[in-house]
């Protein structure tokens, strides 16, 4: 038996992203630049953005729009299919400028989830701006970046922070 139940699991999770991306939004307060969310789902964590960024872009990238009503981004923002085919047709509209990037695609499935570390540790680099924060509820080796150490309020493992060096 798991110490740790899955509903135990998803508070922690939201627990912790909760308390980076208010650390998140203190570091790039002044820094202009557009930020980007792998994985809508239902909108809670996009509609967190919106509230906390206003007048910035959010680019906004799922395989589909399952978002409450109150929930939706600008469509002209988001971009449904896989990411690895939607994405490329902004490289040069988003690289290196993006000073915010949440990967919120984790799963229960282990083999899925290294697929998806795999993928948005290739996929984030180039478009995160010198400093540019990526935040992550899985851990990615990212080239370029340093680690952060998570704010007070998030818990160890349940949520990833990276800072670009380079």
């Amino acid at each position: 038996m798991n110490a740790v139940s899955r509903l135990e699991k998803t508070l922690f999770r939201l627990q912790s992203q909760h308390a980076c991306l208010a650390w998140a939004f203190e570091r790039i307060a002044d820094r202009p630049g557009p930020v980007i969310e792998f994985g809508l789902g239902l909108g809670r964590t996009f509609d967190h953005l919106r509230r906390h960024l206003p007048g910035r872009d959010i680019y906004v990238f799922d395989r589909v729009n399952d978002a409450y009503p109150d929930c939706q981004p600008d469509p002209a923002l988001l971009f449904l299919g896989e990411i690895e085919d939607t994405l490329p047709a902004l490289r040069d509209r988003l690289e290196g400028r993006v000073v915010l990037a949440n990967s919120d695609l984790g799963s229960f499935d282990r083999d899925s989830n290294r697929r998806v570390a795999e993928m948005s540790s290739r996929l984030l680099p180039p478009l995160m701006a010198p400093g540019g924060i990526v935040m992550s509820d899985l851990p990615l080796a990212l080239s370029g970046f340093e680690t952060v150490a998570l704010p007070p309020g998030a818990l160890e493992d349940r949520y990833y922070l990276y800072r670009r060096t380079a």
